[in-house]
């Protein structure tokens, strides 16, 4: 029940964050939602709470599934979990311990609603002033959006997180690398291409709209 009621939580902050036409109160949201569910996996770190990692499959269809493939992967890092991209199949399969795994879906979920409407919205900004709204803009977006979003989650995780459960959380990261690597042995990196500057910086500057409200820097390469 508490589980629930605490997920219940988390979709209402993030369908408000969805639902906004304000990106900075989107940001507020989202990060709040981020900070419930960090909390909410530090909490289930109790004796037999979870009986070990297991995985989960999530959709990442084109177009720009490149883009959405580092999106999950950024949410799936922030959330103590683990992402292997299946390109072929159109899916990346997440694993994690049952709690982070509940956070990675609903996260993200989210968050590439948020991404695509914040795309569109500065594609038809561009169209107003006569610029070009191509594929390599939206492509280029999106994964600077990735980019940003990931140290943003990961910056809430960490201020969510004790310092005396880092070992514990470092034990469980090795359990799910460790169920990763067996079920995909040989696990490649892909190299990413930005082909428009103006699309990266369009999308870091999407994503970094929270930090200006807290006149806090995002951490990004």
């Amino acid at each position: 029940m508490a589980d629930q009621r605490m997920l219940d939580r988390v979709r209402a902050l993030l369908r408000k964050a969805e639902s906004t036409t304000f990106p900075e109160e989107a940001d507020a949201l989202t990060a709040k939602a981020q900070e419930l569910m960090a909390k909410h996996g530090i909490d289930d770190l109790g004796p037999g709470a979870d009986t070990g990692p297991t995985h989960r499959r999530i959709p990442v269809p084109p177009p720009h599934d490149t883009a959405k493939a580092m999106l999950l992967d950024a949410v799936a890092d922030a959330n103590r979990c683990r992402a292997v991209w299946s390109r072929e199949g159109g899916y990346a399969t997440v694993f994690g311990f049952a709690a982070d795994l509940d956070a990675v879906e609903v996260l993200y979920g989210s968050v590439i609603v948020q991404a695509t409407k914040a795309m569109v919205r500065e594609a038809r900004t561009r169209a107003r002033y006569g610029r070009p709204d191509t594929p390599a803009f939206r492509e280029s977006f999106l994964i600077a959006y990735a980019d940003r979003i990931g140290a943003r989650l990961a910056r809430t995780t960490g201020e969510a997180t004790p310092e005396d459960l880092l070992p514990v959380l470092a034990s469980r990261d090795v359990e799910v690398r460790a169920a990763a690597d067996k079920l995909f042995p040989e696990v490649e990196s892909v190299p990413v291409a930005v082909p428009s500057r103006d699309g990266w910086n369009s999308g870091s500057l999407a994503a970094d709209r929270a930090a200006l409200r807290d006149h806090r820097a995002v951490d990004g390469r």
